[in-house]
């Protein structure tokens, strides 16, 4: 029996124990929706996070570590990831000059383009939540972020 078979026909031991693995599977689902719609950029979802995080900061420094802190992925390797980035010419990144143990990293124009294209790409994405109404949606946040509380 596949997993979506058990969440419809309800073999767990609980609502808790249904509501918990149907999170988790839906992360999962949703994470490699977004992996494949990324495959053709040769990015992951970490490094997607790391070039919104830096789009956000509008052009001011950042250092790896404040990276960590904003990512979603909190236990992420943010230093790997920036230079993975770095090397596909998506970011920039120099010492910073108030201490020199800390890096300054920046987002260059082409990873701005890239955001910019994906943003648009990426419908298919937003179109997983089109059967859920306005009020549904917000129902959905609220109850994500009282579980998260």
């Amino acid at each position: 029996m596949t997993l979506d078979e058990q969440l419809i026909k309800g073999t767990f031991q609980n609502e808790k124990h249904q509501t918990r693995v149907n999170i988790i599977y839906t992360g999962y689902w949703l994470g490699q929706r977004i992996t494949e719609q990324l495959k053709p950029y040769d990015i992951s979802l970490p490094q997607l996070n790391v070039l919104r995080i830096l789009k956000d900061q509008n052009s001011a420094p950042i250092s790896t570590l404040e990276i960590k802190e904003l990512m979603i992925i909190g236990n992420a390797d943010a230093s790997r990831l920036v230079d993975k980035l770095c090397a596909k010419k998506l970011i920039w990144k120099k010492p910073c000059p108030h201490d020199g143990r800390k890096i300054q990293v920046f987002i260059d124009d082409a990873g701005l383009d890239l955001l910019e294209k994906l943003d648009n790409e990426m419908s298919v994405i937003n179109e997983i939540t089109d059967n859920l109404n306005g009020k549904e949606l917000k129902v959905l946040n609220q109850l994500l972020n009282k579980l998260r509380a």
